[in-house]
């Protein structure tokens, strides 16, 4: 399905990201950088996703409140989102904490950081607030949520996964009647309340939300003055206004985004290194589950330019070749075998190499003869000749960071250690 023509809606929105997370299990993998700025999909950062949803989709003025190790997403952000021309009506504005309303705060809360910046809000006067998560990925037409919104005549519209009763103790979970009307909201609760007609399914909040802008405003103001609040969209307002006004859920289904050959909703939080392992190498089905071959929903991102990638020697044992992997630009895989793996930008493969399983970020260097199964490999580590990972348990566990699924995380710092 795709968007309807002029997108009118969406011309009179503002998306508002919130990227400020510390993405802490994620490990080793967000000690320099915030969870949104984490690379993803051979090209992409995380928060690509949420930001090419808001512009295809036909929003031309978006905001971004960072907080927590910013600088690797501001700076992608300048790079690759510096296309918005003002003349149009158009505006991106990054929003670090900068403890405008106190110098004593930062961002106190998911809510607290659209609060401090209201003034910046109101000076680019949207009629809809789309409110985002940058650290999931997917594939979503807002349009189609504001036009929910509008015919509803909600307060606040939630966005809603349709997701198995007990997998929805992880999440902020809405309970409904048979019109979608938000009658509860409880933040994972140990016995999830299902949806109606649907014992076996509960609707979870995916952390996006569309206000009309001055009701947004107000629930705003009202919550910063209230001592006992978090200044949380999910622990606070969204609660508050279920009690006391009208909040609506709105269904990923209705406005997910598939290509021809896509046949589910793939929404996913990748926060744990087993998650995001996995949601990259889905990448690499024959047919996957997520498309980032669709010219018509694009995924834009920091276009960098370098050379194609190369395959070279084509002798037996020392072939460069990959099965069932993507390989990014400026990648050389010499002599080398990548097999269900992901390759970012730069990655170099030695000769007698072999990466199966493998989600190797930008400008990684494979020393000759290394043997790597199931492995995250952080941006510019050099790999060592002949390194084995992924071949004894006890061995990988005590060098580098193993999850429970067998997944090893490899970082330089690991790396200088095994050196000294």
């Amino acid at each position: 399905m795709r968007p309807p023509s002029g997108s009118p809606l969406a011309r009179d929105a503002m998306a508002y990201v919130l990227a400020g997370g510390r993405g802490s299990r994620l490990k080793e993998l967000t000690d320099n950088r915030a969870k949104p700025a984490v690379y993803f999909g051979g090209m992409s950062r995380i928060i690509d996703f949420a930001l090419s949803n808001a512009i295809n989709s036909g929003i031309r003025r978006i905001g971004v409140a960072t907080q927590y190790k910013a600088h690797s997403l501001i700076r992608h952000m300048n790079r690759a989102w510096n296309f918005m021309r003002p003349e149009r009506n158009e505006s991106f504005d990054i929003l670090p904490a900068s403890q405008r309303i106190s110098e004593l705060l930062w961002y106190e809360g998911t809510a607290d950081a659209v609060y401090q910046n209201i003034d910046i809000i109101a000076a680019h006067a949207p009629k809809y607030m789309v409110i985002l998560a940058g650290d999931h990925i997917y594939k979503m037409d807002y349009e189609l949520m504001l036009q929910q919104h509008v015919n509803s005549g909600a307060d606040v519209t939630v966005g809603c996964l349709v997701v198995p009763r007990m997998e929805a103790t992880a999440f902020g979970v809405m309970h409904v009647d048979e019109e979608d009307t938000i009658t509860a909201f409880m933040e994972k609760p140990a016995d999830p309340p299902s949806i109606p007609g649907d014992p076996d399914h509960a609707l979870a909040s995916m952390g996006i939300y569309v206000f009309d802008t001055e009701f947004l405003f107000d629930q705003l103001r009202r919550d910063a003055v209230d001592p006992d609040s978090a200044r949380d969209f999910g622990g606070d307002l969204i609660p508050y206004i279920v009690k006391h006004g009208k909040a609506v859920a709105h269904r990923f289904t209705n406005s997910c985004i598939r290509a021809a050959e896509e046949i589910g909703e793939y929404w996913r939080d990748v926060g744990t290194l087993d998650a995001y392992f996995e949601a990259n190498l889905d990448l690499t089905d024959t047919v996957p589950q997520l498309n980032l071959y669709d010219r018509e929903w694009p995924i834009w991102t920091d276009t960098i330019v370098s050379a194609p990638a190369k395959f070279v020697h084509d002798e037996d044992g020392r072939r460069g070749q990959a099965i069932s992997s993507l390989v990014s630009q400026d990648c050389i895989v010499s002599g080398a075998l990548a097999r269900r793996s992901m390759l970012f930008t730069g990655v170099k493969m030695g000769s007698y190499s072999c990466a199966d399983e493998a989600v190797i970020l930008p400008y990684c260097n494979i020393g000759r003869n290394a043997r790597l199964h199931r492995v995250i490999i952080d941006s510019g580590v050099r790999i060592p000749e002949g390194l084995v990972v992924g071949e004894d348990p006890e061995l990988d566990a005590q060098r580098f960071r193993r999850t429970d699924k067998g997944v090893c995380l490899i970082t330089k710092p690991m790396i200088d250690r095994l050196e000294l």
